[in-house]
C-alpha cells in the first residue's frame, strides 16, 4: 500500500531539512569534521532518527551534492541547451548569484579540496562533475563554431577547463577575503575578454584557446 500523501509530504519535508542542515555542517566543518550526531541535533532528531532517512554519512553527503549539482546545472542553463557565447554569459550570471549564497560556495570549495585524497567519498562526484560541466560547456561552444559565432580554431575543451578553473579560483579568494575580492566583477571581466578573443569576428590571437 502506498504511503498516505500527507505522510509522504512530511517525509519529503524532513529529508529537505536534513539536507539543508547537512549542507551547512559540511560547508562549515568539512566531511570528516561534521558528524551525523551534530546534523541530527540541528534537525531535532536522534541519530537513529536521521539514519532512517539516510543510512550513513556518505549517503547524506551524496544527497547534498546532488542537490547542489541540480541547482547549478539549471542555473547554468545547460538543461536548456544554451549555444555558443550564451553559455559563457550564463556562467557570469551564476558567479554573481553565488555571491549571495556563500554557504553553497563554501560547501563546493571544501568538498573539492578534500576530495583530492583517494579515499574521500566525494572524489568520484568531483571528478564526474568537472567532466560533465566541461563537456557541456565545450559542447555549447562547439555549437557556436557550427553556427559561425565562434572561431573555428578555438579549442573548446581547453576554454571550458580554463573557465571553470578561473571560476573556482576566484571563489576561493572570495571566501578568504569577501570584502576585498569582487569575484562577480573579476569573472565578468574574464568572460568579456574571452568572448572578444574567441568571437568569429576577432582576428588571430595567440594563446591556449587556439587549437
Amino acid at each position: 500500500m502506498a504511503p498516505h500523501p500527507q505522510r509522504r509530504r512530511r517525509s519529503e519535508d524532513r529529508r529537505e531539512q536534513i539536507i539543508d542542515e547537512a549542507l551547512k555542517a559540511f560547508a562549515d566543518n568539512g566531511y570528516h569534521g561534521a558528524s551525523i550526531a551534530e546534523i541530527a541535533a540541528r534537525c531535532g532528531l536522534s541519530q537513529p532518527g536521521l539514519l532512517h532517512y539516510f543510512p550513513n554519512k556518505a549517503a547524506l553527503l551524496a544527497a547534498v551534492l546532488d542537490y547542489r549539482d541540480r541547482l547549478d546545472y539549471d542555473r547554468l542553463g545547460f538543461s536548456q541547451q544554451l549555444r555558443g557565447k550564451d553559455a559563457l554569459e550564463r556562467l557570469a550570471v551564476l558567479v554573481e548569484h553565488n555571491m549571495h549564497v556563500p554557504g553553497l560556495v563554501r560547501l563546493f570549495t571544501v568538498v573539492t579540496s578534500e576530495a583530492v585524497t583517494t579515499d574521500h567519498p566525494a572524489r568520484d562526484w568531483v571528478v564526474n562533475r568537472y567532466r560533465t560541466f566541461e563537456t557541456a560547456l565545450a559542447g555549447a561552444l562547439d555549437d557556436g563554431i557550427a553556427d559561425g559565432t565562434i572561431r573555428t580554431d578555438v579549442d573548446t575543451r581547453a576554454v571550458a577547463r580554463q573557465t571553470f578553473a578561473m571560476m573556482d579560483g576566484l571563489q576561493l579568494q572570495w571566501l578568504l577575503e569577501p570584502d576585498s575580492v569582487d569575484m562577480a566583477h573579476l569573472f565578468r571581466a574574464y568572460i568579456d575578454g574571452l568572448i572578444a578573443q574567441i568571437s568569429a569576428r576577432s582576428g588571430p590571437s595567440p594563446g591556449p584557446v587556439l587549437r
